[in-house]
């Protein structure tokens, strides 16, 4: 276990059922009895009552209490280890926090939401947090003097807790929580459930990076899903995710919420002009050393502003255990996949570029999207018709997509893939015609062109460039004039 040897622990009786309580951080002033569910709070010597806990939302995590690993923090490779673990759900989704105990004694956190991790810790934002109904989606704020760009902001409430704990926000109470991310990957939630509101600091982490030893035995994991009868036609579908907030009849098409579970009132909304993706669901394949699982579809249109002439492209949701879920995008200029980013790129002035860990992309297209067709399971409330306002840069290292709600903003980076890859990866040898797209890729002169053929050859380029320019009456307006998107919609809970 990551405990310091001199650490003292408390340990007294549960005031609801007597069986013994546990506080291994000097920190924590609450706890949930492991027997009898009851919520305690520590005064001093006394451990009192407040009342029992919620059961507990089954995520299906790998995680749970007193799994231990490592993480480098300041330069240092930091053991923990996870004592405590908080459930919230807002209006983006259902998201968990654990709290991990360091080796001197403080506390950190290890945010789990849809499979992507954060490990943040609190810090003194050096002034007063406004209220938050103050920060405004894409503006940049100042953490000790750092900039970092608004991406969410809404409402959450505790639903339940487990093990070691923090001070509490009254269950079921909602709070404000707004979320701040940076062009090198921080990420800074703040969290006004508390007085004067938590602030923490982090970044995303990977879970075999971690080194964690006690995870839950995988084989403990319910595959059966959940069943229930489609409230439009009747035919039996089953939910095989745990974190799943829409999913369509695989009879009638019809997409199904689930944001007040199975055994609650279930809303539909029927879907007609069906169309087919390429890539069944269910289908798996390895794609940039990692196992994936097709589990959603959408097709998605989008048209520029101020014109009439639409185009589409389709989106696969895939999902893996521990990596969580990416997006494989079919459109006309090709295939690619993209995640979303934990930091926030920073955007020029004229909106024109954006720099993300170190590297700037260029402004290639600026568009509105809209859903118009669904299949399968998605972690966000997916709805026909659910609109965004995007915009798409490239650069020589990859994609980088932004997309915009009222009350969120979503980056999400990624590659290119050659159609090839695809159809290898989903062993669909036989669709590669199918799937085959122009698959661009960078300038490279042949050995048998000499220097003056090459500089002939772009003379007449850039003639007709000039040409063309004139003819335009206009620099370009970076609006996206055909193929598809370079992202994906992945709102659905916080990181935090």
């Amino acid at each position: 276990m990551a405990t310091d040897p001199t650490q003292r622990y408390y340990r007294a009786p549960c005031p609801g059922c007597g069986a013994p309580v546990e506080f291994k951080s000097a920190q924590s002033t609450h706890a949930v009895c492991g027997y009898c569910q009851s919520t305690v709070v520590r005064s001093g010597e006394v451990l009192t009552r407040l009342g029992k806990m919620a059961e507990l939302f089954d995520d299906h995590s790998p995680l749970q209490l007193m799994a231990s690993g490592r993480i480098a923090l300041d330069g240092k490779d930091t053991p923990f280890t996870l004592i405590g673990r908080l459930q919230y759900k807002g209006d983006a989704g259902v998201w968990t926090e654990w709290v991990a105990f360091l080796e001197d004694g403080s506390t950190a956190t290890l945010g789990e939401d849809n499979g992507a991790y954060v490990f943040t810790r609190r810090i003194d934002p050096g002034r007063e947090m406004p209220p938050a109904e103050r920060f405004r989606i894409g503006t940049t704020t100042a953490i000790n003097g750092k900039p970092y760009s608004v991406a969410y902001t809404g409402q959450a409430s505790l639903i339940s807790a487990q093990g070691e704990l923090p001070k509490l926000p009254p269950l079921g109470q909602p709070f404000g929580m707004v979320e701040l991310r940076s062009a090198d990957g921080e990420v800074v939630s703040i969290d006004y459930g508390h007085t004067p509101p938590s602030v923490e600091r982090g970044r995303a982490v990977l879970l075999e990076d971690l080194q964690l030893k006690g995870l839950k035995d995988e084989s403990a994991k319910d595959e059966k899903g959940r069943q229930f009868n489609c409230p439009h036609c009747g035919a039996p579908v089953q939910v095989k995710l745990a974190g799943t907030k829409s999913i369509t009849c695989g009879s009638c098409a019809s997409i199904i919420s689930l944001d007040s579970g199975v055994g609650g009132e279930l809303r539909s909304a029927e879907q007609d002009e069906p169309v087919q993706p390429l890539i069944p669901l269910g289908s798996k394949g390895q794609l940039q050393g990692v196992h994936w699982q097709v589990v959603g579809f959408q097709h998605r249109m989008g048209v520029e502003p101020g014109d009439d002439e639409h185009f589409g492209w389709s989106e696969y949701l895939l999902y893996n255990q521990k990596r969580g879920f990416a997006f494989l995008v079919d459109s006309e200029e090709g295939w690619s996949m993209v995640r979303p980013t934990t930091g926030a790129p920073q955007l020029s002035s004229n909106g024109r570029t954006a720099t993300y860990m170190g590297t700037k992309y260029e402004l290639k297209y600026t568009y509105e999207a809209e859903t118009t067709y669904v299949l399968g399971e998605f972690y966000w409330q997916v709805t026909r018709g659910q609109k965004t306002s995007n915009r798409d840069f490239a650069s020589a290292k990859g994609l980088l997509s932004l997309e915009q709600t009222p009350n969120e903003v979503t980056w999400s980076a990624g590659d290119k893939l050659a159609s090839d890859t695809v159809a290898k990866a989903f062993k669909l040898d036989d669709k590669a015609d199918v799937l085959k797209r122009d698959d661009p890729g960078p300038f490279v002169a042949q050995s048998g062109l000499g220097c003056g053929t090459i500089i002939l050859i772009a003379i007449i380029i850039i003639i007709l460039l000039i040409i063309l320019s004139n003819c335009s009456g206009s620099s370009g307006s970076g609006y996206r004039s055909s193929g598809g998107s370079f992202g994906g919609y992945s709102s659905g809970g916080s990181h935090k």
